[in-house]
């Protein structure tokens, strides 16, 4: 079980980095460089989380720009920093993580596509879909798809996902074409769903969710959890209506997005 075993003032050389634990993006030399500065007007305010596997033995989960900027301040200045304020935390390998994808994740600049890998190996290291949606803050929905699509995904729809040139949205589209194709033709489907997608022919539907259809999977919904309830904000609505009204005016994957994640009973 994951905890918070306590906070420590640890030697800095003592912290490590772990070969399955990581920074989901590559270091951004800017931010590390105004990690340094901040810390050296300011010290650091925020603990470096840590994982203590066998006593006196840390490894590095949350904080790795931090920990870049310190060991840049470390070269220039012998003697500062020898130790540093850490959340000292423990638990499995798999729950350790699962907490550095989360503590990855909570930047606002997160992709879909930094939950990949880590979601597919708890759900390979046995935890129920509801347990990984509720660490991750996540809906069981959200977390059943990438289960279903991503071990088969296209390499080329991952990286065009990574660069931010396709939505979720569009990238299941073509993972469920290739799924439903005929077996030995999965190849042929996605180079036909690619070529479209850069020819740029493919038309955006009016009605991306119709009102008839939401009212239907809404009322269903209800049915099985009368006492549902969702947070959300004016985004969100405006969303949502857009999608109802036939509005989308080239944003009905984006909107679709905001609406599966929020409301996901009313998209299939």
């Amino acid at each position: 079980m994951l905890t918070t075993k306590r906070y420590d003032y640890a030697p800095f050389e003592q912290v490590q980095t772990h070969p399955l634990i990581e920074n989901h993006r590559e270091l951004n030399l800017q931010k590390v460089a105004h990690f340094k500065e901040d810390i050296l007007k300011n010290g650091l305010l925020e603990p470096l989380v840590v994982w203590e596997r066998r006593h006196g033995e840390y490894y590095l989960v949350g904080g790795f720009h931090r920990h870049s900027a310190i060991r840049l301040i470390r070269q220039e200045n012998p003697g500062y920093y020898d130790r540093i304020d850490v959340r000292v935390v423990a638990g499995d390998l798999e729950e350790i993580r699962a907490l550095n994808l989360k503590l990855n994740a909570d930047r606002l600049d997160a992709k879909i596509t930094d939950y990949f890998d880590t979601i597919i190996y708890l759900n390979n290291a046995n935890w129920p879909k509801e347990r990984i949606a509720g660490f991750l803050d996540k809906s069981v929905s959200w977390v059943e798809e990438i289960i279903r699509f991503v071990p088969g995904m296209d390499p080329r729809v991952r990286a065009l996902l990574v660069e931010g040139k396709l939505s979720w949205s569009r990238a299941r589209q073509i993972c469920r074409q290739v799924l439903d194709a005929a077996p030995g033709d999965e190849r042929k489907v996605a180079d036909a769903a690619l070529r479209e997608l850069e020819s740029g022919e493919r038309a955006e539907p009016r009605y991306v969710l119709s009102p008839k259809a939401a009212h239907k999977r809404l009322a269903r919904s209800l049915e099985l959890d009368p006492q549902a309830t969702y947070t959300v904000t004016a985004q969100d609505l405006f969303a949502l209506l857009s999608l109802l009204a036939g509005k989308a005016n080239g944003h009905g994957e984006e909107h679709m997005e905001r609406v599966r994640e929020i409301f996901p009973a009313l998209v299939d």
